[in-house]
């Protein structure tokens, strides 16, 4: 696949998610595409490149423009088979994206995460008690994957203490974005979707006999009182909160937590003034967000810094390409926790700037400072390590991070 996707002759770039050293660090090849305007690749199907930060937030907050809705015939159809063609949050344009998102409202209000966080605290210390215990410490396994999928766990209503089943069924399905367009999708994540949607089909029909104060209650509510909510939008609801739920924030804590290691500066400055950690937060995200790109269709005929667009052509947004344009940061290929201003795009921007934001930032802040708290010599336990990634372009994230507590 690398091959029809490598940058025809005259062109200084390349870009091809579906290749595994490309994921590993797609930095580099972000630089010539902030160099200028759109570039148009050929991947069997023309799809524009928008890398610099002005011409990201223009497409993520012109929604009438840019579409969400994922056209059949792109060389994606074997995931709309596997997934369902239902409208999500993040795969629809107003008003269906207006009416699903005002559902979970209620449940990422201020108010309500910050009833959570005393929960998150007590999570956070029993995964860190646990690491403690056994003598070491792999920030993916001990903490950034447990900690985000029981919180979003509870918020469901559903067992925190069958995360790992969870976690195995997220990691798989978020594989799927690795299949090059027209390729089959592997059996086991085909498997790993079937088993979870049949997991909350039950889950589903129980609530309905027997509704909590949970999300799923109030969703199939939802669906049963108002029909605010099909069957399959149902579904694919509960689905979508489980895995937007916690792939974002794990991929941020572990990230975060690699770019401290390779700082030890700046760890030692966020240890010894906890106040740091806000803009900490920030800084990760933007130096190595949890979310590297996402996809819009364009609706009509139309034109970004310079490039055409025609109706119907795809674009990647490469929000982590933005997220690092000199134009917008200064010495914007450094971290630095006490950047400011920091008007990073890492939860996106416009009517799908993420909903869990306030949430992810409060998990990975939590889980963060706990670490540092408890473990006075927090470090790399291999400073030259060379990071393994799991899951796929679009989501970043690390497979182990093992630190050296001692």
């Amino acid at each position: 696949m690398s091959e029809a996707i490598a940058p025809a002759t005259g062109q200084n770039f390349y870009f091809n998610p579906w290749d595994e050293e490309f994921r590993a660090n797609p930095y580099p090849h972000y630089q010539p595409l902030l160099e200028g305007p759109p570039r148009i690749v050929d991947m069997g199907f023309k799809f524009a490149l928008a890398a610099r930060y002005a011409e990201v937030r223009e497409i993520l907050i012109d929604h009438a423009t840019f579409s969400s809705v994922q056209p059949a015939g792109i060389g994606f159809d074997e995931q709309t088979k596997l997934f369902g063609d239902a409208p999500t949050m993040l795969g629809s344009d107003p008003p269906t994206q207006t009416r699903l998102r005002r559902l979970v409202s209620r449940d990422f209000t201020p108010r309500r995460i910050r009833e959570l966080e005393p929960r998150i605290r007590e999570i956070a210390q029993d995964l860190i008690d646990a690491a403690q215990r056994q003598g070491r410490l792999d920030v993916m396994p001990d903490i950034a994957n447990p900690l985000p999928v029981m919180v979003i766990s509870e918020l469901l209503g559903v067992p925190p203490q069958e995360y790992r089943q969870f976690k195995h069924w997220s990691d798989k399905i978020i594989e799927a974005d690795n299949t090059p367009p027209g390729m089959p999708i592997p059996d086991d994540i085909k498997c790993a979707f079937t088993e979870l949607k049949s997991y909350f089909t039950q889950e589903i029909e129980r609530r309905r006999k027997h509704p909590g104060a949970d999300l799923v209650s109030a969703l199939v509510a939802a669906h049963d009182e108002a029909e605010a909510l099909s069957a399959d939008e149902l579904l694919q609801f509960v689905v979508l909160l489980l895995l937007a739920g916690n792939e974002t924030t794990t991929n941020l804590i572990g990230n975060g937590m690699l770019a401290l290691g390779r700082n030890p500066d700046a760890m030692a400055a966020l240890r010894s003034k906890p106040a740091l950690m806000r803009g900490a937060i920030e800084e990760m995200l933007r130096y190595d967000g949890p979310v590297q790109a996402t996809f819009r269709t364009a609706t009509k005929d139309t034109v970004v810094g310079g490039t055409p667009i025609a109706a119907g052509m795809g674009v990647f947004v490469i929000i982590a390409a933005a997220n690092r344009d000199p134009a917008q940061f200064k010495e914007a290929e450094k971290f630095d926790i006490t950047r400011e201003p920091n008007e990073h795009l890492a939860f996106g921007e416009g009517i799908h700037f993420c909903i869990g934001a306030p949430l992810a930032r409060l998990e990975g802040a939590i889980a963060i400072g706990a670490m540092l708290e408890r473990f006075g010599r927090l470090r790399l336990k291999d400073p030259a390590m060379k990071p393994a990634y799991k899951g796929s372009y679009f989501l970043r994230g690390l497979q182990s991070l093992p630190m050296a507590i001692d």
